[in-house]
């Protein structure tokens, strides 16, 4: 049996990795595909944990080998996927996250039309740039940018499957696991894991 795709998308600070994490930690039969990127590293992240930290020249190479699935320049950097991890996951009958911008979602629904798009909403501009200011990570420049990004990046949300709003955290996980939840149900995932129990009630 074939895992499902989901991709998660959301404009910087809307709480997409907050979800994502929690998401983990609630249902492990989800795995994250851990992205490339050439920006710098943020304290507390980690190397191959929150991304792959690589240089410019070493993205530019992967890049030319085709070793992504989809890769994105976001806000000065690179980020991409690495195919391989997604097609051996998927293979294995996992489930598999994918936290990447639109530009990233509309290349894997390219390749892959049955990825389910997930986008998350902030409640509003302005409490986004109040949480990109709480968080202490970015320049005030940096900041700025963002938030004229998210106005652009918001702005493709009718390309995806499901909206959550992230008003309240608890009712936007509820809501993750319910998306992710209602795949796995679906008719076509159901007959195929339970081909031997259906069979016991065909005469």
């Amino acid at each position: 049996m074939t895992g499902s795709l989901f991709i998660v998308t959301a404009p910087s600070g809307a709480g997409k990795t907050s979800l994502v994490r929690s998401l983990l930690e609630m249902d492990k039969l989800v795995s994250l595909s851990i992205s490339y990127t050439t920006r710098a590293m943020r304290p507390g992240e980690e190397d191959g944990e929150d991304y792959h930290f690589v240089s410019e020249e070493r993205f530019l190479q992967m890049l030319e080998e085709g070793d992504f699935l989809e890769s994105a320049e976001v806000h000065g950097a690179r980020y991409g996927t690495s195919q391989t991890l997604v097609e051996s996951v998927l293979a294995e009958g996992r489930d598999l996250v994918l936290e990447i911008d639109w530009q990233g979602a509309a290349q894997v629904r390219s390749l892959y039309p049955s990825a389910v798009g997930i986008f998350v909403l902030p409640p509003s501009l302005e409490e986004l740039a109040r949480r990109l200011h709480n968080r202490a990570q970015d320049s005030a420049e940096v900041i700025a940018r963002r938030l004229a990004a998210a106005r652009d990046e918001i702005s493709h949300v009718g390309e995806f499957d499901y909206v959550i709003i992230n008003d309240r955290f608890e009712t936007a996980i509820h809501d993750l696991l319910a998306i992710i939840r209602a795949q796995r149900l679906r008719g076509e995932k159901q007959l195929r894991q339970h081909q031997e129990l259906l069979r016991n009630f065909i005469v």
